[in-house]
């Protein structure tokens, strides 16, 4: 019964929105698959660059991946890991870095660990586009979450200017 009246609430809601003119629709910048692809390997290629074996993942705002490559002697864990990495920082809009500090044991937020997917280390950073989020960047497989954001934030500017931030 409570779910209903909150169903009906939101309907309601809805329809005097629209009444008053609003919008039943909203328009969204989405990464293309050659966006993805490009950031993915500068990303690459900036740990290749430092020597390290590394995944790197695209994902899309909703968190779907766009685009992943693995190095040919990055870890087996590597490829799920740094999609992880990209989904966590574009579903908490927030670089997993910033999300290690602020889920440690005693923190507020420390059941967000609990989330499945959620990985709290760095290496996944938001990909933006005229002050909206349009996807996340994943690297995982270097030797620190420092190094992993290194290369996450060189993919990032290989799309600076298609971006057009």
């Amino acid at each position: 019964m409570k779910h209903t009246l909150v169903t009906v609430a939101a309907l309601l809601a809805t329809a005097a929105a629209l009444a008053q003119g609003g919008s039943a629709t909203h328009a969204v910048r989405l990464l293309t698959p050659e966006a993805a692809q490009k950031a993915v390997n500068a990303a690459m290629a900036e740990c290749r660059r430092q020597g390290f074996q590394v995944a790197v993942a695209v994902v899309d705002r909703a968190g779907v991946t766009q685009a992943l490559l693995r190095d040919r002697f990055a870890g087996a864990h590597t490829p799920e890991v740094a999609a992880d990495k990209a989904w966590t920082a574009v579903s908490f809009r927030t670089p997993t870095t910033e999300l290690a500090r602020a889920t440690q044991p005693g923190q507020p937020s420390s059941g967000l660990r609990s989330v499945p997917r959620f990985t709290a280390v760095g290496g996944g950073l938001t990909i933006e586009a005229a002050g909206s989020i349009v996807g996340g960047i994943g690297v995982s497989g270097a030797p620190s979450g420092d190094a992993d954001d290194g290369c996450a934030r060189a993919g990032i500017a290989a799309l600076r200017d298609d971006l057009e931030l």
